[in-house]
């Protein structure tokens, strides 16, 4: 992935060093620039946003003259900017034409400096490179994610997974692997959409909890990248996690918050 690069500010007059890659989006209040980046974090720093958006680089889109939002986080442009956290915010309306086309270039380019890194290119590759895996008691899938002209995630294919991954499907391997999503189930919840695009495409390692109708449990997912396209996921059926309490060492029950959709 492309290197790591780290913007310097001074926020409640502490210095502050931010990396690139984690920063949202950029609002300006008067002469202040409020600086959102991933986790809910915000830092105000005195800053003209033009001079901000020459140390951030191609990597950020303007979407008014005081608004800077990183390509990465933009899911997609419809009445608002829609992020991949879930968050939304206005943009100048009227420059909509222009402004789909700068992320959608500015995208493509993002996209094109990623290295090519070579998948395997047959099943029996894909056995191979992840053997040891194969009797791991957690499940694990290697998806390849299918995009479309716009390069936006609309499907995914089982590449590779081990026999607890077909346990928790509740589908044999010989029909899950190479079988894309929607040809095995009928809905599909953007959620898990979005968060597998974002680590295919920007290299980000997430973790999403959330329930899958389509097999009637609450999963909990760790995904990150492997190869170019493709997410990896450890998942599991968090009615079978037990925690640990961190004094004693022993189980007690796992409380998940409440999802309110």
């Amino acid at each position: 992935m492309h290197e790591e690069r780290y913007l310097t500010i001074i926020s409640d007059r502490k210095q502050i060093t931010l990396s690139v890659r984690s920063i949202l989006y950029i609002l300006m209040d008067g002469k202040s620039a409020q600086i959102r980046v991933c986790g809910g974090r915000e830092y105000r720093t005195r800053r003209k946003l033009q001079e901000l958006e020459q140390l951030l680089g191609d990597g950020f889109l303007k979407i008014h003259r005081g608004c800077l939002v990183s390509v990465r986080a933009i899911h997609d442009i419809t009445d608002t900017v829609n992020l991949s956290n879930g968050e939304t915010l206005d943009y100048a309306r009227r420059k909509k034409t222009a402004i789909l086309s700068q992320l959608r270039e500015k995208q493509r380019r993002l996209i094109a400096g990623f290295p090519e890194e070579g998948a395997p290119s047959t099943p029996e590759g894909y056995r191979a490179h992840y053997a040891s895996l194969d009797n791991m008691p957690f499940a694990f899938a290697d998806i390849e994610m299918v995009f479309n002209e716009e390069r936006r995630a609309v499907d995914w294919i089982f590449r590779y997974g081990n026999e607890a991954l077909a346990a928790l499907e509740m589908i044999p391997l010989e029909r899950l692997l190479g079988a894309s999503f929607r040809s095995l189930f009928v809905n599909m919840a953007s959620k898990w959409l979005r968060c597998y695009e974002r680590v295919a495409l920007f290299g980000e390692t997430l973790q999403i909890t959330g329930y899958s109708p389509e097999i009637d449990k609450t999963l909990q997912v760790t995904c990150f990248p492997t190869f170019k396209g493709h997410c990896g996921c450890i998942l599991f059926d968090t009615s079978q996690v037990l925690l640990a309490d961190s004094v004693t060492g022993k189980p007690r029950d796992l409380q998940l918050p409440e999802n309110n959709g």
